[in-house]
């Protein structure tokens, strides 16, 4: 079976579902968002992470490179992306920890053996599970199928965070085994989604749609990033969706833009494209909060 990396396991998250849980983030993804605050998940590939703030300069990076890919450019030490297969040879030999791999694979049994040495937490605080990204559902999905199957097997909660932007017959293999789907929804509009997340949302909204029918339990997740998706027009294009389609949305988080990750862009050799993209106010949170409260949608929640 083709083992997919994944970029980290996430002890004691309490932001990707009910509860203490395990996030498992893989590495991949079809969408391209301007603010992306992972941006190391994007790519399915390992990739190489340099971090120039602790780099001493020694050079024995650019000695050992099996690619011969490693150069200086003002006192940094950069690699050749078209060169670099992020063998992991330079970060072995980093003494300073300035250089990284992002990305490493594990069999179903092991992330299994993993997940087993929190059960105490999650049961304790009903929390579980939840398999995020980068895009869980472009993986493997034979081997995301063996994951749930076997996590749901030993009673643990599972939870889907998902982009929608996955081929339906993926979601169909593990409905039977998932708890709740986290589910992201930016824009309406087909070309702005293009624009700002480099696809447009017809697939998305269809997964949504038939996830709703097939009575898939959903939390839906909308990120609030101003002047994307933030205006009057937007919010209520997002309502009006969810109603003409009578999709049953359990609960509806609103999550504040943040740069957090915008550094990250630099230890993979990118710029950040987000400059521009602001948090909306407080103020702003909560008018769109109500929004949803008076178009019926009890459950709402600033943050996650």
């Amino acid at each position: 079976m083709n083992f997919p990396n994944i970029i980290n396991i996430q002890k004691f998250s309490v932001h990707d579902g009910d509860g203490i849980r395990t996030t498992i983030f893989f590495k991949g993804c079809s969408l391209n968002c301007l603010w992306c605050h992972n941006p190391e998940s994007q790519s399915f590939a390992p990739e190489l992470l340099y971090n120039a703030e602790r780099c001493s300069g020694c050079a024995r990076c650019v000695e050992v490179c099996p690619q011969h890919g490693i150069r200086e450019v003002n006192g940094q030490f950069l690699a050749d992306r078209s060169k670099c297969d992020a063998c992991g040879t330079c970060a072995e030999f980093c003494i300073n920890n300035a250089r990284e791999v992002c990305g490493k694979t594990y069999s179903v049994r092991e992330l299994v053996k993993e997940v087993e040495k929190d059960q105490m937490f999650y049961e304790q605080s009903g929390g579980g599970v939840t398999l995020s990204g980068g895009e869980v559902m472009l993986q493997n999905p034979d081997y995301i199928e063996s994951l749930v199957k076997q996590l749901h097997r030993k009673g643990f909660h599972i939870a889907i965070d998902t982009c929608g932007f996955a081929p339906w017959s993926n979601y169909e293999k593990i409905l039977p085994y998932v708890d709740v789907f986290l589910y992201d929804i930016k824009l309406m509009d087909p070309a702005r989604h293009k624009k700002y997340m480099g696809k447009d949302n017809t697939l998305i909204l269809e997964n949504l749609k038939k996830l709703s029918e097939a009575g898939a339990k959903i939390n839906l997740r909308l990120p609030m990033v101003t002047p994307v998706n933030t205006g009057d027009q937007d919010i209520q294009d997002i309502i009006s969706f969810l109603k003409r389609n009578n999709i049953h949305i359990v609960k509806t988080n609103l999550l504040p833009y943040h740069n957090t990750g915008s550094h990250k862009y630099e230890k993979l050799g990118e710029e950040y494209k987000g400059i521009t993209f602001e948090r909306p106010s407080n103020e702003r949170l909560n008018q769109i909060s109500q929004q949803f409260i008076d178009a019926g949608f009890s459950d709402v929640k600033i943050g996650g």
